[in-house]
């Protein structure tokens, strides 16, 4: 998606106010073998703030990516963000070698020295009038560059510093990256990354034909790796519906009063179901609890007229009669009450809610 983006803020930059801060949530394909955290379809949160060439632009997409992932349950105990900078790569090889138009090449070398034996990294280094073992006492002592160092402090007064290391191993294997590039992975080192990002300073000018030339930088994070990762350690929520009421209809000439109610609980933020033909009342009823209804709703025409509504609580059995008008805020009420005095089995539920 960072390409499309980069062609879209190419056509329409003159239109939004700089910087550009820009989400989506794509369904995103790849045509490649499937494997264990890497699926030929997947869902990716992506982020991008577009216009910016500060390092605080750095900062605040991976603060981003932090407070999504704690907002999920995971603690600094369960990831980790690895920075590292394509400059000090970049330093690190023209320094090195002058053969400039192998530099790409030289970074593919780089992102792949984790998954790679070494001695195939070593004679492909070799190939390039490079050593590993250079390459390894490089990582090792891990400087920041400048603008990582600023980075690093950015996140530090945000007391983020626990979530975050520079790892000169991550490099990130797209041609566009230019500046500081980060990775998320779990601390256990079970998954792959579970996001990743980085700058690419030129990817507009370069889409534009040079109309346009916009700073840039983001990070995408993939739902597959996310998804087992949160199953790994027990914070995937319940993803069973429950409904607040059930309408039960059990006399068809309150049909038309009964879906009267139901719109009025909807338009109360309540979630409503009912029978659309219809049915007995004690089948009614069963579905009711088939769908963990916390209330079931039935209409009543009384001796003079008067349509009063039976609403009773499915978990404590009491049952109220109330104006039909009075309904809604009966039932929000006791679902907050509810809520507020039992015990959460799982801490991390709002997250989702």
């Amino acid at each position: 998606m960072t390409p499309t983006l980069a062609r879209m803020v190419a056509v329409h930059e003159r239109n939004y106010k700089k910087p550009i801060k820009w989400y989506a949530v794509p369904q995103l394909f790849r045509y490649e073998r499937q494997q264990k955290g890497r699926l030929r379809e997947h869902f990716q949160l992506n982020a991008d703030i577009v216009g910016e060439s500060s390092p605080a632009a750095d900062a605040e997409l991976i603060a981003l990516l932090i407070d999504t992932l704690r907002a999920l349950g995971l603690s600094a105990d369960d990831f980790t963000v690895r920075l590292s900078s394509r400059h000090a790569w970049q330093r690190f090889f023209t320094e090195r070698c002058p053969d400039s138009s192998r530099e790409y090449e030289f970074y593919q070398i780089i992102d792949k020295l984790e998954r790679e034996n070494p001695s195939v990294s070593e004679e492909k280094l070799t190939a390039l009038g490079l050593s590993l073992e250079d390459v390894n006492a490089f990582v090792e002592k891990g400087s920041p560059t400048s603008e990582l160092q600023t980075v690093i402090e950015n996140l530090a007064a945000r007391g983020l510093a626990s979530y975050t290391r520079v790892d000169y191993k991550v490099i990130r294997g797209l041609a566009y990256y230019t500046g500081v590039v980060f990775e998320a992975f779990d601390i256990k080192g079970e998954f792959r990354a579970i996001a990743g990002g980085g700058r690419y300073d030129n990817l507009v000018k370069v889409i534009s034909g040079g109309k346009v030339d916009l700073a840039a930088i983001g990070f995408g994070m993939g739902d597959v790796v996310l998804l087992e990762l949160l199953r790994e350690r027990g914070l995937l929520p319940s993803f069973d519906s429950e409904l607040d009421a059930f309408c039960i209809i059990e006399d068809e000439l309150l049909r038309a009063d009964s879906l009267h109610l139901i719109q009025l609980l909807r338009e109360a933020n309540l979630s409503v179901d009912y029978s659309f033909t219809p049915a007995k009342a004690d089948k009614q009823f069963k579905r009711a609890l088939e769908l963990k209804a916390s209330h079931s709703v039935r209409l009543d025409r009384g001796a003079d007229g008067t349509v009063h509504a039976a609403c009773k609580n499915l978990k404590t059995r009491v049952e109220r009669l109330l104006p039909p008008e009075a309904v809604a805020d009966a039932i929000k009420t006791e679902i907050r009450l509810l809520n507020e005095t039992s015990p959460t089995s799982e801490p991390n539920s709002k997250a989702f809610s």
